[in-house]
């Protein structure tokens, strides 16, 4: 038997244990019995590794694989409070959502899972959009995955391309499940506002099936070209605006506003969430570099206003990797930032 004879062998083999559809299994194994036919065809070699491709795409998907959701609303709120500060409004909302789910997987066990409108969380860059999604995640004890929109021109990005071309492959949606290996994973589908106009109108088509619950029982990508339910996927979408999103896309959403940050939520937010991991993955004892109280404020705005984080993160960064850089030579033991010093690590 040739090692190609035994290579087929042995993917019907890991096919017949599987637990992929029946169905699918059926028309899996037809292919590869007509694939053996053609063994001595010209077209025998590119149709082979077209085939052992797509079956190692159908066995890597979670057709099955489930993990079991966190619903205890104390730990659920003790994540989001370690995560994010203030957002009291959004952290309400996200515990009222697995509240419902808990009272209805307890008391009707079995029962279809209860589907809560889809979180869009809508703001200015840097408001935490995308981290509050991978919080809501965390918080159910779910696999997490990001489809970023950005840019994204073509609905063939999200549907995959039909196998009949060459190099193609899955859509977005499908590799996305395959990295969880969940059935039931969080997936944020970031900026969707941000498609390209030429591709919007067939990526908004892709999207409202994606988020009805009555269609996306059966989605269908062109690579895969067998249904697939993702009705257990927990979809969050983020936007900047609301302006460029189709109507019946956003009759599918839940909009969630994300407030800018004041000066005072931005020296708390530093102080306690982002200095600390800087800190922590720079590998800088917090004895090693001081902020006094009063350099804060200095520090929030050194370049004008930003309603997000981001400026003042960088800033931070800035400042943790000077600071590094001194320590490893030797010239300081450790660094304390001061209204008379500041300027020297921050420009």
């Amino acid at each position: 038997m040739s090692a190609v004879d035994q290579n087929l062998k042995g993917i019907l083999e890991r096919v017949s244990v599987s637990d992929i559809p029946i169905n699918l299994k059926t028309q899996i194994t037809t292919r590869i019995d007509q694939l053996l036919n053609l063994k001595n065809s010209p077209t025998f070699l590119p149709e082979y590794d077209r085939m052992t491709k797509y079956v190692e795409w159908i066995l890597a998907l979670p057709w099955n694989t489930r993990t079991e959701d966190n619903l205890d609303i104390n730990k659920a709120k003790e994540i989001l409070d370690k995560n994010h500060h203030g957002l009291s409004e959004i952290k309400d909302r996200i515990l009222e959502y697995l509240s419902v789910m808990k009272l209805k997987r307890d008391r009707n066990e079995g029962a279809e899972v209860y589907r809560a409108p889809i979180l869009c969380f809508v703001g200015l860059a840097g408001t935490g959009k995308t981290t509050i999604a991978i919080s809501i995640a965390e918080a159910m004890g779910r696999r997490f995955a990001r489809i970023p929109f950005g840019g994204m021109g073509d609905a063939l990005e999200l549907r995959g391309q039909s196998r009949m071309h060459s190099e193609s492959e899955p859509g977005k949606v499908i590799k996305a499940l395959r990295s969880t290996g969940s059935k039931n994973c969080v997936i944020l589908l970031d900026e969707i506002d941000r498609v390209t106009e030429q591709g919007r109108s067939s990526i908004m088509g892709v999207l409202v099936e994606l988020l009805d619950p009555t269609q996306n029982k059966e989605y269908v990508d062109h690579y895969i070209d067998y249904p697939f339910d993702l009705s257990e996927v927990l979809f969050v979408a983020t936007s900047n605006n609301t302006q460029t999103i189709s109507t019946a896309v956003m009759d599918r959403l839940e909009p969630i506003s994300m407030p800018s940050y004041s000066d005072n939520d931005k020296i708390t937010i530093a102080k306690n969430y982002m200095m600390p991991r800087i800190r922590r993955n720079m590998g800088i004892d917090e004895q090693m570099l001081v902020i006094n109280d009063d350099v804060w404020p200095l520090l929030v705005r050194p370049f004008g206003f930003d309603a997000g984080m981001r400026t003042l993160e960088r800033t931070l960064q800035g400042v943790a990797r000077k600071v590094a850089r001194m320590l490893v030579e030797g010239s300081v033991t450790n660094v304390t930032l001061t209204r008379e010093n500041f300027k020297e690590f921050i420009s």
